[in-house]
């Protein structure tokens, strides 16, 4: 799980098994020992994190298809079980820097210039036009660019949108901004905060760390994946720096940052005086990290060619060498093991059926999630069912194991006929569907299933909810044990959650697979409309 904010396996007490009753499709019991066996062997010091190209991820990799392939279920990429996703990392060197006119910042000072992947050695100099936030959608009342020259030059964008905007239409369009410079014929992109961002995360604590490596997917030519190809650079930059930009145009930073405070706030954009300069170099290395791909047949022969994907991240954040104290391994148990397990546990009762699922079931166990959701992306945009079509994605990304659960989040459910699904699946097991407790969290758009929402495929992301105690148990777990080495087998874990946990989404899966028709997106829905114009589309009722 992508947020903003070692033991022994058998060393944690054993766990009486839970038995639940079975489905009308006859599946056999989930069992709490059973869930805990997947989330002990993947969270053991033994995989060292599961760091994206790793040792342990490799391990981890293995395991999953394994566990898969003593089910009964079939590998999924044209008799393999991986699916092989070729990656660069890239680093900018030490001596980047960025000039405004005759005044140079070396990086990581006033201005944090990112790797440029594509350019490993970029040497470029432009003006520089103010677009506001840097939108272009008009149908969302955003056209930033209207009246704007902004071919072959750099924009100046403010982070994030207008305050009151929709939180799932906010993260969308934020991850946007460079397809949209691209768009309009800018070659470069500076972000700068507005007011309450740049409290709520100061500008020395963006700059302490200094550069970190970014990874991408290469393409089949090897060149790194780009959304924005034409954006040369992109950087961020201090409310210091970026003050000297609007000297001479008539306009201040504190003016423009004065209305971007409003409620709804749109400031204008204007040419900028100053041209900006650009140095760097970027360095790579390449590697390679495999989805795990399993495959369950569909019973029925018209409907086998359409799939449902259940999905989970396998891969976490590895180990960290500089980390004071003995322990330096990153094990996530609950980020993302649960996940996995709940994967494995599902496909283990589809197999079991008599009556197997009329639509095909793809499986996958993606990499390079904590890398910026690079694996799932890498899968939605190399889809391995030959000539079938993915309908929908149901995606499993760390659930907060550790209570009963009584309700259940359905990030997307709003979005499309899948919600309907969830709360039907839900309510069978006396389990509600509640609406998202965090919006300013946005995470409909931070995790795996997100990828396949850009492909135009209806997606949901289950969490367990906030009900008999599971908002407290939900922050206590981001505060203390989110990306810590904390966030092992010896915590609190309700494995009887666990077990509970996989059977709902096991009905859920089973639902859409059997239905009549295959999941829509509602009309007049945003996503629907920006992903998929031409599929048919469903009332809200």
């Amino acid at each position: 799980m992508r947020f903003k904010l070692p033991a022994a396996i058998l060393a944690a007490a054993s766990c009486a098994s839970i038995v639940i009753a079975q489905t009308p499709a006859q599946a056999p019991a989930f069992t709490a020992d059973a869930f805990r066996s997947h989330v002990a062997f993947l969270s053991d010091d033994l995989l060292e994190g599961r760091d994206t190209g790793s040792r342990g991820h490799e391990i981890a990799a293995r395991y999953v298809a394994t566990q898969l392939a003593g089910l009964g279920v079939k590998p999924g990429n044209q008799g393999s079980w991986y699916q092989q996703v070729p990656f660069g990392s890239y680093m900018i060197e030490d001596g980047a820097a960025l000039s405004i006119g005759d005044t140079r910042y070396d990086n990581f000072s006033e201005v944090i210039v990112n790797a440029s992947p594509r350019e490993p050695a970029l040497s470029l100099e432009a003006p520089v036009v103010f677009a506001g936030y840097g939108l272009d959608s008009p149908s969302q009342g955003f056209n930033d660019y209207a009246g704007l020259d902004v071919k072959g030059k750099i924009v100046l964008i403010i982070g994030g949108t207008p305050k009151g905007t929709p939180s799932d239409l906010n993260a969308h369009l934020n991850g946007q901004k460079g397809v949209m410079a691209a768009k309009n014929g800018a070659i470069g992109v500076i972000q700068i905060a507005r007011r309450d961002e740049s409290q709520r995360r100061p500008w020395e604590s963006l700059t302490r760390s200094g550069p970190h490596p970014s990874v991408v997917w290469s393409e089949t030519d090897g060149k790194p994946y780009s959304n924005a190809p034409a954006i040369r650079f992109s950087a961020s930059m201090s409310h210091k720096a970026a003050a000297l930009l609007f000297k001479g145009s008539g306009k201040t930073l504190e003016a423009v940052l004065d209305q971007a405070d409003k409620e709804g706030g749109k400031p204008k954009g204007f040419a900028l005086k100053p041209k900006v300069a650009v140095r760097s170099k970027t360095s790579a290395r390449t590697f390679q990290s495999p989805n795990v791909v399993g495959m369950i047949e569909g019973s029925d022969p018209v409907l086998k060619n359409e799939y449902v994907v259940l999905m989970a991240h396998l891969d976490h954040v590895g180990i960290d060498p500089e980390r004071e104290g003995a322990d330096k391994i990153f094990n996530g148990a609950m980020d993302n093991a649960t996940g996995v397990a709940t994967l494995i546990e599902a496909a283990r009762a589809m197999m079991a059926t008599k009556d197997r699922p009329k639509r095909s079931i793809l499986l996958a166990a993606v990499t390079a999630e904590e890398k910026g959701l690079q694996g799932s992306q890498y899968l939605a945009k190399h889809p391995v069912v030959g000539g079938g079509k993915v309908v929908s994605v149901v995606n499993l990304d760390m659930p907060i194991l550790t209570y009963d659960f009584q309700d259940v989040i359905a990030f997307g459910a709003e979005h499309s006929t899948m919600g309907q699904t969830v709360e039907k699946a839900g309510a069978n097991m006396g389990v509600k569907l509640i609406a998202d407790p965090l919006p300013e969290e946005r995470l409909f758009t931070r995790s795996d299933h997100y990828r396949f929402v850009q492909e135009g495929i209806p997606s949901v992301f289950l969490m367990t909810g906030f009900g008999n105690g599971g908002g407290e148990k939900f922050r206590h777990f981001l505060a203390t044990d989110y990306h810590k080495v904390s966030d092992q087998i010896t915590l609190p874990f309700n494995w009887e959650a666990g077990a509970k946990f996989a059977r709902l989404n096991y009905e859920i899966a089973r639902e859409i697979a059997d239905a009549p028709q295959a999941p829509r997106w509602y009309e007049g829905n945003f996503f629907g409309n920006a992903f998929a114009p031409g599929q048919p589309r469903a009332v809200r009722r």
